[in-house]
């Protein structure tokens, strides 16, 4: 990944494993000529769906277009909610937006637990609740038994927002699979990626049908199958939309999901380097370092100490030479998002208290240990500067 213009960095925030197979698996697609989804599509859903543990899956050209596929199928109403953690990326209150319904914003659990607060989701809900988004922040799994048991009691839907964690086994299933319908994302910085692409899955056959129409217009048949039979005919039973993958994405995402225990071989190694190096600032938070169980480790979330300039921080660390971010500012935060009507309803008193303070040090499998170590010793000289 090609650093930003402005600066040289010394340790990206993100970087994939893209080499010469993912080269060889796209010239291939371009020597076909057929460039929408097709055969390599299909070859895609079936790995991922045998990855995963599902009968099939349903690839998408984005992770926010899995989630606004996945809110189509509840066939949202205006005045219908769905209730979402706050500390999560903006697609998913927006897709619920569009559709006229409410995102409703819960708080998160604690400073080292940034998943979704189940006590504060069964608050929540009320007679409009028609589904329980469960966002597994960073890449570790929310608590999904208690938020399952929510869903259940109220007959809700539980969506799972997978996109930081590909292939984690969860309580002996893989995430995704435990709620009603997962949704993935392929984005440039996941670990995981084709460029832009995301996958669905869903319980209920019916419920994944659906979406495939979706994807595509509900064109009963694709413009590939029309191809190969020669029967231009087609009809359309239901509204849909183009969020058809492409087979360039599809190729580069086949080879990806290979690479994947490699991948979460070398995170691993690298969050063990950090959390060690930083323990000697007692007064950080490392998030989920008390976690045991499979992790996709997609992020280095610290909360910095109470107090601390967030902004100088950055600027230290950018000095020497190792690029950071911020995941993510909170939705209700967002000038869109401070008046609606689901923003309120929760103190969301963890979530306010961690804002200013969350920060993403760069994880990725092409660092060293040595890379981990360098960026964790510059954030402890910046702190003790502060």
């Amino acid at each position: 990944m090609s650093a930003p213009p402005a600066r040289h960095w010394r340790i990206t925030l993100a970087d994939n494993t893209v080499d010469e197979h993912e080269i060889a698996a796209v010239t291939e697609v371009l020597r076909s000529r057929w460039l929408s989804a097709g055969a390599q599509t299909a070859a895609f859903e079936r790995e991922f769906a045998d990855r995963i543990g599902t009968d099939d899956a349903v690839a998408v050209s984005s992770g926010t277009a899995a989630l606004h596929l996945a809110m189509m199928a509840l066939d949202l109403r205006p005045g219908d909610e769905v209730i979402m953690p706050a500390l999560t990326f903006v697609a998913g209150a927006a897709v619920v937006a569009l559709a006229g319904a409410i995102p409703v914003l819960a708080d998160v659990r604690a400073p080292d637990d940034l998943t979704v607060d189940p006590v504060d989701v069964a608050r929540l809900v009320t007679g409009q609740t028609r589904a329980v988004v469960a966002m597994h922040y960073a890449g570790y799994p929310a608590d999904l038994a208690a938020l399952r048991a929510v869903t259940d009691r109220h007959g809700a839907v539980l969506v799972e927002d997978a996109a930081h964690a590909p292939m984690v086994e969860h309580d002996g299933r893989m995430l995704g699979t435990h709620g009603d319908i997962g949704c993935f994302s392929f984005f440039a910085t996941k670990n995981v990626t084709a460029g832009e692409g995301g996958m669905v899955v869903a319980r209920d056959d019916a419920v994944r049908d659906r979406i495939r129409l979706a994807r595509s217009h509900h064109l009963t048949t694709s413009t590939w199958d029309r191809l190969r039979s020669g029967d231009a005919s087609y009809d359309v039973a239901g509204f849909g939309l183009n969020y058809r993958p492409t087979e360039v994405a599809a190729a580069l995402g086949r080879v990806q999901l290979g690479k994947l225990p490699l991948d979460r071989e070398r995170r691993r190694s690298l969050v063990a380097t950090y959390r060690e190096v930083l323990a000697a600032a007692p007064e950080l938070v490392l998030p989920f370092a008390g976690r045991t169980g499979d992790s996709a480790l997609h992020l280095m979330p610290v909360v910095l100490p109470a107090g601390t300039d967030r902004g100088a921080v950055r600027e230290g660390l950018a000095a020497a030479g190792v690029q950071t971010s911020v995941h993510y500012p909170p939705v209700h935060h967002l000038s869109a998002y401070r008046s609606s009507p689901g923003a309120g309803r929760s103190a969301l008193t963890v979530t306010n208290a961690v804002a200013a303070r969350l920060l993403s040090l760069p994880l990725h499998s092409r660092m060293s240990d040595d890379d981990a170590a360098l960026a964790a010793a510059a954030l402890l000289r910046c702190l003790r500067q502060r």
